[in-house]
Parts: structure tokens; sequence; C-alpha cells
């Protein structure tokens, strides 16, 4: 984990920072050569084939006091049969994860 990921998750309760390590755990996973850029002071994580937030990355993670949102850049080109996305953006879309089984959900690796 990155020095400034690891600093970006001191500002939010520690099942906040549960949740944002295994959301990022899941990103990895699926992505192994992930480029991470975080913005410690928004208290959001990119990820993607570089560190442009529209044209270089696909996801990101977005600290909050009692959930993350596991967002997409793109979410509204996405497949979504479990409907899943929220948002009302021309292209971003975001799930709000409060709890550790939602990482779970084989719909997120899709």
């Amino acid at each position: 984990m990155s020095r400034e990921f690891e600093e970006m998750l001191t500002t939010v309760s520690p099942e906040v920072a549960t949740l944002a390590q295994q959301a990022r755990a899941l990103i990895h996973n699926v992505m192994p050569h992930v480029v991470e850029v975080v913005w410690g002071t928004q208290r959001i994580s990119g990820y993607g084939v570089g560190p442009k937030k529209m044209s270089e990355q696909f996801c990101y993670i977005a600290l909050f006091t009692e959930r993350i949102n596991l967002g997409y850049y793109y979410g509204a080109d996405l497949p979504d049969p479990q409907k899943l996305l929220e948002g009302t953006g021309q292209t971003m879309r975001h799930i709000k994860i409060n709890r550790p089984e939602q990482l779970e959900n084989p719909a997120l690796r899709e």
C-alpha cells in the first residue's frame, strides 16, 4: 500500500479504512498492474493506466464518514444488470459501499 493511501486512511474511521483497503485490493486483483493516484485532500484515489482522471483512469475510491464510494468515470456506459450503479451525471456512476460483504459481489469484478 502506498504511503499516500495509508495517510488518506487516517482521516476516516477504522471501519471505513477497512472498506477502502478491501476495495483497493479488489481493484489490484482485477488489474494487477493498475496505476494508483491518491488525491489526499479530496480523499479520493484513482485507478487506471496513468495519472489522468478522465482519460487514463477507469475507477476511483472516495472516502466518506460512514462509507466509501466505488466510482466509475464512464459508469454510464457500463452494463448494470443488478442495478448497482447510482448517479445521474452524463458519464460517472458510483456504488455506495458501507458493508464488507458488498465487496464480495461478483458483479463488481465484471
